[in-house]
This record gives C-alpha cells, structure tokens and sequence, in this order.
C-alpha cells in the first residue's frame, strides 16, 4: 500500500530494495545508456520528472514514508544522458522539473538569517548561502522503526533531533558514515543536520549551472543571468567554507559552530564530477585521493573502519564513478583508469567466486563483498552493474581483471 505509482517502465536496485531509489538510479541509467537502452533511460527520466510535477521534489524511494526527504540531486545528470552532445537540449526541454527540484531545495533561501537554516538551507555568518541535508520528519524511520527507537532509547540526547539527524543521514545516501557522527565512531553521536556536506552543495551548483544552460537555450536572459550569479556565489562559498588547501581535499563543514570537519572522505572528488574545482585544487584532490582513498581495489569511502557500511573497508560503485569520471574531466587519466581497474578486478573476483555483483565490496581485503551497516549485503545490485557496464565500455583492455596487480599504476 505504501507503494507510490510510476507512469513508466523503471530499474530497481534490487534485493531490499524492490522500488525505484533516486541517486542510485542514475548510476544504473549509466549502465542502460551504455547498452543501447536509451529508451528505458528515456522512459526513467519521464518518471522522476512525474515525481516532481506530482510531489514538487524526487523523494528517497517511491514509497509513501519516503516523501519527507529526498537524495542527492542527481536529476540533472540524468536529463544529460538524454543528449550527450548537447546537454543543454535536454535541460531546456525539462526546465520546469529542473527548476522546481531547485526551489524545493532551496525552499527558505529568502527569509533564513545569517547562522541559522531553514529545511535544507543554511545562511553562514558571512552571508553565504549553501545546503545541508534534512527531513521534514523528526520519528523514526518506517524502514527501520526497531533500529532508530532502540538508538533513542540508548542515549542521552533529545529523541526527535536524533531522529531528525538520521532521517538527513539517509537523505545523503551514505546511511552511515563516519562523516556524520560528531565523535567519529558513534551512531548516537550522529548530527547530520549542523554539516554542510560537499557533495550536496557539489550537486547543487551543477544543478544551477544545468539550468544556467537550459536558460540559455530557451533564450530566456533573466534566468540564465540569474543561475549564473547563483552558481557564481556558491563556488565562492565553496572555496571559502570548504576547500581546504592544507589538506588539499574539499572537506565538510560544521556550520554551527564555524569549524571545518578535517576527516577526509570520497566526496572530496564531487566538485571535479560536477566542474566546480579550478585545476590546481582539481590536482591537489588528485594527489589526496592517491595518498589516502585508494586501495587495492578503488577507492574506500573514508579512511576510517567504523562498522558502518559508508565507511572503510568499503567501496562503492556510485563513488567509483563519481571519482573517475571527475578526474577524467581535470586531465588526470592515469588515476582514474587505475581506479576504474581495480573496481572491475575486484567485482569480477566477486563474480567469480559467488556468480553475483553485490551492493557494495571490501576494497583493502579485496576479493570479498563489503559488509557492516544495520542490514545484510544485497545481492543485484543496481548501480554496480551500471557502473561496470560504464567501465567495460571506457576500459575494455582492463575490463577481464581480477587482481589489482594486473592494474597499471597511478
């Protein structure tokens, strides 16, 4: 009953996960659009802009407790895949979703003071506006009722912020990670919603820069000037609050009290995915991402082993991509393909020993699926297969890896 209806045909990620995910889907569409499927990336686009038009946002999952938040706004890349050589088409062609998405994102952008927020928007002291993650609830989730209560009852803090800060957490896609727990190690700790993350406010610039260009090409000269203005002043933002050159990564920032979070996770890659980053912080990340993400089979999510599955050792083929795909566009090719072979050595060692592609994969010990988290490893998976799908067609001479040793080096 809880099911939310779609008017087009649609991939699910598969084992738990039986309805359509938002972030997860655009990595499948990679998949699909790499073989040929470009009428069922067509057909998926159609249903999250339905889910716009129906809802005013794209929430977490078509399932009706869902609704109170959303995920990581990947909407825009996926209209991009509708026309590869020319983008700007198909933003034109979906301005009024594109839009909308970004009003509900920004919803309390005009009214919010200076170091406060309001939902989703966070006004730093200095006037700058960026974006955190957020649920318009504060109960535990339906999902995981036994889980968010049990938590609640454990600890100290004031239940509905608790709530509230796991609610955002899974907003982020990365339910959990060491990146939202105030002491690094502890659930109970978690506060999501006092972080401005970098790979939201990433997303979000290269939504504003998505609808700077379909203004452009509806030759409508107020909107292009507004969205260039606004991405303008979030990249000014972004290297203010976030870019961290003594790290040389884009770290988190904890805006309630004026401190950067200095642990370093693979977000840092998004502003390079997104076309945010200059070169030389573009290099900077590069070389950050070879001393502290890769392993020998990709890149971990965070340094730090928790038991959380957003966490080391894990991998995940959203963050592969994300990962390759952005230093492809800063000139670093021999990074990103040695990243690229390691993750397909390691899901075709998997394949190999189960016959499966799993969620998510240990990419210290590799040769094994990932694990931790508060459910079991899914089999499936969506978005492994898309990105493995993606890989084989950009590095067919490494795709039969199945030892990072065969990789060439960084």
């Amino acid at each position: 009953a809880s099911l939310l209806p779609l008017p087009r045909p649609y991939v699910v990620p598969g084992g738990r996960f039986r309805e359509i995910y938002y972030w997860d889907s655009y990595f499948t569409m990679l998949g699909l659009d790499q073989s040929g499927r470009h009428d069922l990336v067509e057909q998926m686009v159609r249903d999250f802009a339905y889910l716009i038009d129906r809802y005013g946002h794209i929430p977490n999952g078509t399932r009706s407790y869902y609704l109170s938040r959303s995920q990581p706004p990947f909407f825009y890349a996926m209209v991009a895949l509708l026309s590869a050589q020319d983008p700007a088409a198909a933003y034109a062609r979906y301005l009024p979703q594109l839009k909308r998405e970004y009003a509900f994102w920004m919803d309390g952008a005009e009214s919010v003071h200076r170091g406060s927020a309001q939902r989703r928007v966070v006004a730093l002291a200095d006037g700058s506006i960026l974006n955190r993650y957020w649920d318009d609830r504060d109960t535990p989730r339906d999902e995981s009722y036994r889980e968010d209560s049990e938590l609640a009852r454990i600890t100290a803090r004031p239940a509905a912020q608790l709530y509230r800060d796991i609610r955002a957490a899974a907003e982020s896609g990365w339910d959990f990670s060491s990146r939202w727990l105030a002491d690094a190690h502890t659930r109970a700790s978690i506060d999501t919603t006092e972080i401005v993350p970098v790979d939201l406010n990433s997303l979000l610039f290269g939504l504003e820069s998505a609808i700077n260009a379909g203004c452009q090409r509806a030759a409508d000269r107020a909107c292009a000037g507004r969205f260039a203005r606004r991405s303008a002043a979030r990249r000014t933002a972004i290297d203010r609050h976030l870019w961290n050159q003594a790290s040389g990564a884009y770290l988190d920032y904890h805006w309630t009290d004026d401190t950067v979070i200095a642990r370093v996770s693979a977000a840092t890659l998004y502003p390079l995915f997104t076309g945010l980053a200059s070169a030389d912080q573009a290099q900077a990340v590069a070389r950050t991402t070879s001393t502290q993400l890769l392993r020998p089979g990709g890149i971990v999510t965070t340094p730090l082993n928790t038991g959380e599955q957003w966490d080391a050792p894990n991998g995940w083929a959203p963050l592969q991509w994300i990962a390759i795909a952005g230093l492809r566009h800063y000139d670093q090719p021999a990074l990103a393909r040695t990243i690229a072979c390691r993750w397909m050595a390691i899901v075709n060692a998997v394949y190999r020993n189960s016959g499966k592609l799993v969620e998510k994969y240990d990419v210290i010990d590799t040769g094994r699926s990932g694990g931790g988290g508060e459910y079991p490893l899914q089999d499936g998976f969506g978005w492994t297969n898309g990105v493995m799908r993606k890989l084989i067609g950009l590095y067919a001479d490494d795709a039969n890896a199945i030892d990072g040793k065969q990789c060439p080096a960084a």
